[in-house]
């Protein structure tokens, strides 16, 4: 079986730290699916103008080779219990593949890269290869009843944000509120509680380096990256 990458996702996020754990849960949080030459060509998207949300399937390109085992530790849970792997969505898969379902906001044509998709509530960092694009259609994909597992029993608390206005002046509104979504998810390792340790974390074109203590994102500066 011989499977190639379609297109390349870019977005403002390079890196995994910061990076929303599911689609959907930052919803303003832009990107851009660009295709790869041998895909540029308009019918291979005819049709797609009509559906508001698309699957992207791609590869976990940033993980390092690492041994495959059946069970993994959901950050959602600590990170104290084991979970079979096939339980979870842990990026350390058999086949590295990842699904994400995201809002089509805009179809348009450059000239220099052809067709551009532009989404948003993607969870895919910059450079990300894509290698299927299909539908979201409601009548098959949507279960708004359906039990989640152990996810229903573990809500992911969120943190607070402290964004100084001294501090943030350089971003645009729209940036400062996915900004704050970011941050309010707690892309710290779960293991980590020192209320004294700086973070940094790419945002663009940015590095925002920030605290946390009892529950509350302090932003403390954001410099170029």
């Amino acid at each position: 079986m011989n499977v190639q990458p379609i297109a390349v996702f870019h977005s403002p996020l390079t890196s995994k730290f910061g990076t929303p754990r599911q689609s959907g849960i930052v919803e303003g949080l832009r990107g851009e699916i660009i295709f790869t030459p041998s895909f540029r060509h308009p019918d291979f998207i005819r049709g797609l103008e009509g559906f508001d949300y698309i699957w992207l399937l791609w590869l976990f390109s940033a993980n390092p080779d690492t041994e495959v085992t059946p069970t993994v530790r959901p950050p959602l849970m600590g990170g104290n219990k084991q979970m079979g792997v096939f339980a979870t969505r842990s990026p350390f898969r058999p086949n590295p593949i990842g699904l994400s379902s995201v809002r089509v906001v805009e179809i348009k044509n450059d000239e220099k890269r052809g067709t551009v998709i532009v989404v948003e509530g993607a969870d895919l960092i910059d450079g990300t290869p894509i290698i299927d694009i299909k539908p979201y259609v409601t009548y098959a994909d949507c279960h708004p009843n359906a039990r989640s597992g152990f996810v229903d029993q573990h809500p992911w608390k969120q943190l607070q944000v402290d964004l100084p206005d001294e501090v943030v002046c350089r971003l645009s509104s729209d940036e400062r509120q996915v900004l704050r979504q970011l941050l309010a998810l707690d892309p710290r390792p779960h293991y980590h509680h020192d209320p004294a340790r700086i973070y940094g974390m790419p945002y663009g074109k940015y590095d925002v380096r920030f605290r946390v203590e009892e529950g509350v994102a302090y932003v403390l500066e954001i410099v170029d990256n």
